[in-house]
């Protein structure tokens, strides 16, 4: 009885640490970009990690990143827009703003469509950064060297994205030796919902309860019907449809930063604008993660397993690696909890306190991070006190629904069983 009011305890501060003074809505004004969701490129924090319980220092470290920032995930976008601003151009229907920005985007044209779907320079240039940030915040992994293992999709932008990461950490310390793998064998572990895994199973998905609400919420989808009006003088005798048309424009909007073309739109479209409309995107969002959640039981799974390998002396990795994609992370966050993510509320309005699509942005990651007590000096003396974990997600130190004593650090003993049960019970 005592553990669960603990545990209840435990989720709601990480519910009521939202509320407080970092809520979604505060932090999109401090940086109203975070609006983009998953098209949000990633920012770098300067929040201080917490320092290790004393006698304690880390040895292991479990990643899953998402590929870093690239082009639009299909040539559609730019054949359709291509397709309408040059009708419109030729019809003479664009407002001056309007043509301004078929002349841009035309010009970058050949760019665009020959980059579709693949890792931008900047997302190449993330995951270096986000390697040397996590060689420099826990150097007693690595300061040694020896053997990392790292495995990708099997999607180019994931594997360049591994590259980077790698390339870097080896630049970091060179006796760092990893080993690189994009292969049909190891998809369970970082895209098991690939049709080409081997091992590919079936879970149950399931559905929001806010979705059963929706009539709480006040839906507004005015900022298609304004940015259409601000391209064209008029759209009667133009192709697709205006709601086609207004996504299709901010659509492109929100992935113009991660690929250096910010400026390609002026003022047709501004962030206050999308920013405004984040929440009910973030309800989109919160019902496309949480569904198949369970889905990711076989990375979770790949989590454990290699864990407890190093931790028994089976395995000498400093640390296991994973590039993906935001349709596994996002779900693989629901699935483990991380900040609230599965609290699954029936009020349409609470859903941005327990869940922000920014978090599953461009070149996101997940890091948890094993620390070991000094105390131990061969894996078979290994006691349940002996294994702390830390979770950072996006280098930001995070909840876990978890019973602890000393915040941000969890007993691996009481984390594994956790989830261990988690996965048992939805299998």
């Amino acid at each position: 009885m005592k553990r669960t009011i603990l545990l209840f305890i435990t989720v709601l501060m990480a519910v009521t640490s939202w509320a407080q003074g970092a809520s979604a809505l505060d932090q999109l004004k401090a940086d109203p970009r975070k609006s983009y969701g998953t098209d949000y490129p990633y920012t770098f924090t300067t929040q201080p990690l917490t320092k290790a319980p004393k006698g304690y220092k880390p040895f292991y470290i479990s990643h899953y990143g998402r590929h870093g920032s690239r082009y639009y995930w299909n040539s559609q976008l730019y054949q359709e827009l291509s397709n309408l601003l040059t009708t419109a151009h030729e019809k003479q229907l664009l407002t001056a703003e309007g043509e301004a920005f078929f002349q841009k985007f035309m010009a970058a044209k050949d760019e665009l469509t020959a980059g579709v779907s693949e890792l931008s320079d900047l997302g190449w240039e993330q995951h270096q950064r986000i390697a040397r940030t996590m060689y420099n915040n826990f150097p007693e992994v690595f300061k040694r060297g020896g053997n990392v293992l790292a495995i990708s999709s099997l999607t180019g932008r994931c594997v360049l994205s591994m590259s980077a990461f790698c390339q870097e950490l080896v630049q970091c310390n060179p006796k760092i030796e990893i080993r690189e793998q994009s292969a049909r064998k190891t998809l369970n572990g970082v895209v098991p919902t690939d049709n080409q895994n081997p091992l590919k199973r079936k879970f149950r998905r399931d559905t929001a309860r806010w979705e059963k609400h929706k009539d709480r919420f006040q839906f507004d989808e005015s900022l298609r019907d304004k940015v259409v009006k601000r391209v064209f003088t008029s759209t009667d005798s133009l192709p697709a449809n205006l709601h086609r048309i207004g996504s299709n424009l901010i659509n492109l909007y929100t992935s113009l930063p991660n690929i250096g073309h910010e400026g390609m739109m002026g003022n047709l479209i501004t962030d206050d604008e999308i920013a405004a409309q984040w929440e009910q995107s973030n309800l989109n969002s919160y019902s496309w993660v949480f569904e198949p959640q369970y889905e990711m039981i076989p990375i979770l799974e790949d989590i454990i397993k290699k864990a407890d390998a190093v931790i028994e002396g089976r395995s000498d990795h400093l640390s296991d690696l994973r590039f993906g994609h935001d349709t596994c992370l996002g779900p693989l966050t629901v699935l483990m909890g991380i900040n609230g993510a599965d609290l699954d509320p029936e009020d349409p309005y609470e859903v941005k306190n327990c869940y922000q699509n920014w978090q599953t942005g461009k070149a996101s990651n997940l890091q948890l991070v094993f620390y070991r007590s000094k105390k131990v000096r061969d894996f078979k003396s290994v006691t349940a006190d002996d294994i702390l974990v830390k979770c950072l997600l996006n280098g930001v130190e995070a909840r876990l629904p978890i019973a602890t004593d000393h915040f941000p650090y969890y007993k691996w003993s009481d984390l594994r069983q956790f989830y261990q049960t988690r996965i048992d019970k939805n299998k």
